[in-house]
């Protein structure tokens, strides 16, 4: 990923916590200080986000960021993972910013990362939403990779999905996917939620690529898999978390999409210790 696209964002971050106007440090930190100070991991987890993070100093200028791993990593709490080099005015000023993004997407990474281990037998994949950050989508997305799952749709001008709503403006699913067919471009492919079993046969009959189950319990999952017998890609939805998951992980599902691992993520903790003078 080019980190570099998200320079702006970076900045408003700085601007927003102050960095550019440290009273503190202004008034201890003479601005020829330099130091070196660890990056410590307080959490056992996934690393990502490695490269935002060290762009935020590049951004301040005069301090660098070194990391003894990569994104991907699993880090142990307790684990000095890098150091940050140079301007103590800098380090201390980017401090938290850089540390606030490196901790969400890492958070994130690592509750994509279990989630996968929970069903990592069945050859279902999990894959993200768009419930994410305004403004942090492709990072979040990224994190989800790094933690071994897979993308949805990153905007609603990136794939068809036809959802309650929509079915309910048009009439009816068929009528949903006959307006699709007419009026968007045929290489797309078309995405339709459902919520009961009458729904999923209307779905299939209307020609739709890829069906979701939102919010279905077990034994709607398996009679719809039944019904479907491969005729569509199957993604299973709703309230998925590390209780429900197993039980909806079962044989013919292909994917399921949990919003829980942008929006429900813990932070993995993270910390910036033991600052040494150099000068």
């Amino acid at each position: 990923m080019n980190w570099s696209l998200y320079d702006n964002f970076i900045k408003n971050a700085l601007d927003e916590d102050g960095a550019y106007n440290d009273i503190t440090v202004n008034s201890i930190i003479p601005p020829n200080s330099k130091s070196v100070v660890d990056i410590i991991s307080k959490d056992n987890g996934i690393i990502a986000g490695i490269e935002l993070f060290k762009r935020v100093f590049f951004i301040l200028g005069n301090a660098e960021a070194t990391f003894r791993i990569k994104d991907g990593d699993r880090v142990k709490n307790g684990e000095i993972i890098g150091y940050i080099k140079g301007s103590t005015c800098t380090i201390l000023s980017g401090e938290r910013t850089a540390l606030n993004l490196l901790q969400k997407l890492s958070g994130i990474a690592t509750t994509t990362n279990e989630l996968c281990t929970v069903i990592k037998d069945t050859g279902v994949k999990i894959v993200d939403t768009r419930k994410t950050t305004p403004g942090m989508r492709l990072m979040e997305k990224y994190a989800v990779k790094v933690g071994g799952g897979f993308n949805h749709r990153f905007g609603l001008s990136d794939g068809i999905l036809i959802k309650d709503n929509h079915i309910s403006a048009a009439g009816s699913i068929t009528k949903a996917i006959e307006l699709t067919r007419k009026n968007a471009p045929f290489v797309r492919k078309i995405e339709v939620e459902t919520e009961s079993i009458s729904q999923v046969k209307e779905a299939l009959k209307a020609g739709a690529d890829i069906i979701m189950l939102d919010n279905m319990n077990t034994e709607e999952i398996k009679k719809s898999v039944e019904i479907i017998n491969k005729k569509a890609i199957i993604e299973v939805s709703g309230n998925i978390n590390f209780e429900t998951i197993k039980t909806k992980a079962l044989k013919g599902v292909n994917y399921i999409s949990s919003g829980m691992i942008t929006h429900s993520s813990k932070n993995l903790d993270l910390s910036m210790k033991n600052l040494r003078n150099l000068n």
